[in-house]
C-alpha cells in the first residue's frame, strides 16, 4: 500500500477566506439591512441627534413660511377708490393681486433663505451632536479601556469607580465593579485550590509508588506479589500522569504567569528530543522541518503543548512503519506550528470533539490505555492562554494535521 505524502504547502487554513476568494455577491436589500451593524453606536447617535434637529428646524420654517402669508394677507390695507363700480371692481382686483404677488415673493424670499440656513442648521447639528454622543459615550469608553487592561492579575485593584450621578451608566458602572469582584474572589479560589491539590493529591500518590517500589526490591517477595506491584504501579503511575494532566490544565487556563521573548524552533526541539525515545519504542519516525519563528510566553507550557500534540501523534499512529511530521515557521505576522501524522481515519464530524477533556476517538469518557484524554484539551488551553488559535483537521490517508498559531513577537 502507498502511503500518503508528508504535508506540504502553506499550513492548514483556519481563519477567515482566504483573500483570494470570490466575494459573496449581496443584494441592494440585504445591503441596507446589514447597513445598521456597520454603523459606530457613537455615529448613529451623532445622526439621530442631528435628523431630529434637522426636522425641528423644518417644521418651525414651515410654520414661520405659513404664519408670513397669514400675516401680509392680514394686515393687507383695505383699498377704498370712490370710483364707479365698473372701475372700482377693476381696481380692486388688481389690489388683489398685488397682494398675492406680495405674498408670494416674501415666501419666495423666506425660502430661498430657509433652505440655506436649514442646511446650516444640519451641518452644525451634526457637529454639536458628534460632540454631545461623544461626552455622552465616555463612561463606555472608560469602562472599556478598563475592561480591556483587566487580567488575572489585576482583578485584585483594578475598577471603574466611575463617578456622577445615579444614572443608568453608573449603574451599569457599579454593576460591573460588583461583578470584577465576584471574579477576582472565583480566581483567587482556583489559585487555592490548585496549589492544595497539587500538595493533596501528589503526595499520597508520591508514598504509594515509594511503598510499592520497596516491596518490589525485596527479595523474598513472591511473583505473585510481584506481579501485583507492577500491576500497581502502572496503576498509581496512570492516576499520577491524569493528575498531572488535570492540575497543567488548570494551570493552563488561567493567565500566564511567566512571558518571556522565544523562539518556537528552539522549543519545538527540545520536544521533539524528549519524544523521539517514545518514538523508537512505538517504532515510529519522526520528520522535522523546523523554522525560526520568535514569540513571547510561557517556554515550559509551549513545550509541554507541543509535546502532548507529538506524543498523540505517536499513540495513535498506525501500528507498523508509523509517520509524524512536525513544522514551525512564520506566517504572515504570526507564527505556526504543525504537526501531522499516519494513523486511522478521522471523521471530520469527530475532530472539534477530540480537544474536549476525556474524548478520545469513538469514544466518549470511557477507559483508554493509551491515557486520560486531556493532551489536546492540554494543547487549546495552553494556545488561548498565549492569544493564539488551534485547529485540526483530518490528514488524507489517516490521522491529523493539527495547527496551532500564535502571535510574533
Amino acid at each position: 500500500m502507498q502511503e500518503a505524502p508528508p504535508p506540504v504547502g502553506p499550513p492548514a487554513w483556519d481563519g477567515p477566506p482566504p483573500p483570494g476568494q470570490a466575494p459573496v455577491q449581496r443584494s441592494t436589500m440585504e445591503w441596507m439591512k446589514g447597513l445598521p451593524e456597520k454603523v459606530s453606536i457613537r455615529w448613529r447617535l451623532t445622526l439621530t441627534y442631528g435628523a431630529l434637529v434637522f426636522a425641528a428646524a423644518a417644521v418651525l420654517l414651515l410654520s414661520v413660511y405659513m404664519i408670513l402669508g397669514t400675516a401680509i394677507e392680514n394686515a393687507w390695507p383695505t383699498l377704498d377708490t370712490g370710483l364707479p363700480p365698473n372701475l372700482d371692481r377693476l381696481a380692486q382686483d388688481s389690489w388683489t393681486k398685488w397682494q398675492q404677488l406680495a405674498v408670494a415673493n416674501a415666501r419666495n424670499a423666506l425660502f430661498n433663505s430657509a433652505f440655506l440656513a436649514l442646511l446650516g442648521v444640519g451641518i452644525l447639528a451634526l457637529i454639536i451632536g458628534y460632540f454631545v454622543a461623544d461626552r455622552a459615550m465616555r463612561p463606555v469608553a472608560q469602562m472599556t479601556a478598563t475592561a480591556r487592561k483587566l487580567s488575572e492579575s489585576t482583578l485584585a485593584h483594578q475598577r471603574i469607580a466611575l463617578e456622577g450621578p445615579n444614572d443608568e451608566l453608573k449603574e451599569l458602572s457599579d454593576t460591573f465593579d460588583a461583578m470584577l469582584t465576584r471574579l477576582n474572589i472565583a480566581f483567587d479560589t482556583q489559585r487555592r485550590f490548585v496549589a492544595n491539590a497539587s500538595h493533596e493529591l501528589r503526595t499520597p500518590l508520591t508514598i504509594n509508588r515509594t511503598v510499592l517500589e520497596i516491596a518490589l526490591s525485596d527479595p523474598e517477595a513472591s511473583e505473585d506479589l510481584k506481579a501485583l506491584g507492577r500491576t500497581l504501579l502502572e496503576v498509581n503511575a496512570r492516576n499520577e500522569k491524569l493528575i498531572e494532566g488535570l492540575l497543567l490544565l488548570a494551570r493552563s487556563e488561567r493567565e500566564l504567569a511567566v512571558r518571556k521573548p522565544l523562539d518556537v524552533e528552539e522549543v519545538a526541539q527540545t520536544a521533539v528530543e524528549q519524544v523521539m525515545p517514545f518514538a523508537g519504542e512505538h517504532g515510529v519516525t519522526v520528520s522535522t522541518e523546523l523554522v525560526s519563528a520568535p514569540t513571547t510566553g510561557d517556554p515550559v507550557l509551549l513545550e509541554r503543548c507541543i509535546s502532548n500534540l507529538l506524543e498523540n501523534a505517536v499513540k495513535y499512529n498506525i501500528p507498523e512503519n508509523g509517520k509524524v511530521w512536525i513544522r514551525t515557521g512564520m506566517a504572515g505576522s504570526g507564527l505556526v506550528v504543525q504537526v501531522a501524522n499516519t494513523g486511522q481515519l478521522v471523521p471530520a464530524y469527530e475532530v472539534n470533539s477530540l480537544f474536549e477533556p476525556f474524548r478520545r476517538l469513538h469514544a466518549d469518557r470511557v477507559e483508554s490505555a493509551k491515557g486520560a484524554g486531556l493532551g489536546l484539551s492540554i494543547v487549546r488551553a495552553v494556545v488561548q492562554a498565549h492569544g493564539g488559535n488551534v485547529a485540526a483537521v483530518p490528514r488524507d490517508g489517516g490521522g491529523l494535521v493539527v495547527t496551532i498559531r500564535l502571535p510574533g513577537r
